[in-house]
């Protein structure tokens, strides 16, 4: 078993998509758009397989986002070297990404950064 994908709901669906193309090198599908309900939504696949479906739709509520509570708390990725971690969490924090932690080694061996991305969203940066 595997996982398909994951979905999140962005408020700018261009621009979510822009920044995972630009950060993570996705690659974007057709824009999908259902007339009836104004829906809209890419997939977004990742190197190894991973896809992620953002998504968007009219009269949605923003929540703040808590850094601990209970439901889904960071996506992750995975860029191979401790040197592309160092590389990127430079790129995001000049770009004005807040890094909230790292690059680090934590205490179960993971060299790492966390970062407040797109809409708030953390995302993690790993080997």
């Amino acid at each position: 078993m595997k996982i398909e994908h994951i979905a999140m709901y962005v408020n700018d669906l261009e621009k979510a998509k822009e920044f995972f193309v630009k950060y993570f090198n996705a690659t974007a599908n057709q824009e999908y758009h259902n007339q009836k309900t104004d829906f809209r939504s890419y997939f977004l696949s990742f190197d190894g397989g991973a896809r992620l479906e953002i998504m968007n739709k009219p009269s949605l509520t923003d929540k703040k986002k808590e850094a601990s509570q209970t439901g889904y708390i960071h996506i992750a990725f995975s860029l191979g070297s401790k040197e592309a971690v160092d590389e990127l969490t430079i790129k995001m924090r000049s770009d004005g990404y807040e890094v909230v932690s790292g690059p680090r080694t934590t205490g179960d061996g993971y060299y790492e950064s966390c970062i407040i991305g797109l809409e708030g969203n953390q995302i993690e940066i790993t080997i």
